[in-house]
């Protein structure tokens, strides 16, 4: 439909469903931030990474000196790796940022459906990211291959060497499990805020009667004020006087014709002003009655 090309979309199909994963994401976010701070920089990750070894799960952290020594590369598997746990730290503290600041955003009805699609496909692929290094295999040592997930993932943590580790075992496990359900989580943010940028029906119809508003408005306007492109009227002013011009010149439209020869016969204005002028009535003649004669004296004759 015309004029739908730039429509925003500003409230959510539900946003009850938005404030059902804003309550469940304040606590998956607190714990996993809390876990992530407890394993870094590297409170168990070393130990795990030994006890497999013991067991015969995975590579050995000895092959690191050994392959320096033998002056051969060597790359620390990912599930190892200080990078992955200090990667768990980062985006715990964004997406915790996040939370803190898209809440208020959505109670004052500004926080969205594009905006909210762009913060969290972000969290889809960071946790997405962290959960895949967490699951990383393990190949360097060719007689203790780990082609899946480490053991503090695939099995369960009393298996552990250590009694000591059964607790960082478990802490690892359940970083990882936080790791899977915010990505879930964050999906069905992701999933609402798409749906929410495509146009209802209503928007639809709340558009078209904005759009013909509009053009009833624009067409009222120009009969209302007639401009031409230089912003002058097209209409010519009339005033009495120009009128009283008109009518001496003989001609029947009361607007003054703007023609050069117009002017050349008008007559002046003392000539005018003669013209539309009262006469003065004229005085009634007295009649005139002579005085009445006389009597004769009475002494005459």
């Amino acid at each position: 439909m015309a004029g739908m090309g730039c429509f925003l979309p500003r409230k959510y199909r539900s946003p009850l469903a938005f404030k059902i994963l804003l309550v469940c994401e304040l606590p998956l976010s607190v714990g996993i931030l809390t876990l992530t701070g407890i394993a870094a920089p590297n409170l168990y990750r070393t130990k795990l990474w030994q006890d497999g070894a013991d067991n015969g799960f995975n590579s050995s952290p000895d092959e690191k000196v050994y392959a320096l020594a033998n002056y051969r590369p060597y790359t620390t598997p990912r599930p190892w790796s200080p990078f992955t746990t200090n990667f768990n730290l980062v985006i715990a503290v964004l997406s915790l940022f996040f939370l803190l600041t898209k809440t208020p955003m959505f109670i004052m009805n500004v926080f969205y459906p594009p905006l909210s699609l762009l913060v969290h496909a972000i969290c889809v692929l960071l946790y997405s990211i962290a959960a895949a290094f967490q699951a990383s295999s393990d190949t360097t040592d060719p007689k203790h291959p780990q082609p899946g997930p480490p053991w503090y993932i695939t099995k369960n943590c009393n298996v552990a060497s250590l009694h000591t580790n059964v607790n960082y075992c478990n802490q690892a496990k359940a970083t990882f499990a936080l790791s899977v359900v915010l990505v879930f989580l964050f999906a069905c943010h992701l999933v609402l805020a798409a749906i929410s940028c495509f146009p209802t029906e209503e928007d639809r119809e709340k558009k078209r009667l904005k759009e013909e508003r509009k053009s009833t408005l624009a067409e009222l306007k120009s009969i209302k004020s007639p401009l031409n492109p230089d912003g002058k009227m097209t209409f010519p002013l009339t005033t009495p006087r120009t009128t009283a011009f008109n009518r001496l010149e003989g001609n029947t439209d009361l607007p003054l014709r703007d023609r050069s020869d117009s002017y050349s016969t008008m007559p002046r204005e003392e000539e005018t002003q003669g013209m539309f002028q009262k006469p003065e009535p004229q005085q009634e003649a007295q009649m005139y009655f002579p005085p009445p004669p006389q009597a004769a004296g009475k002494g005459k004759a």
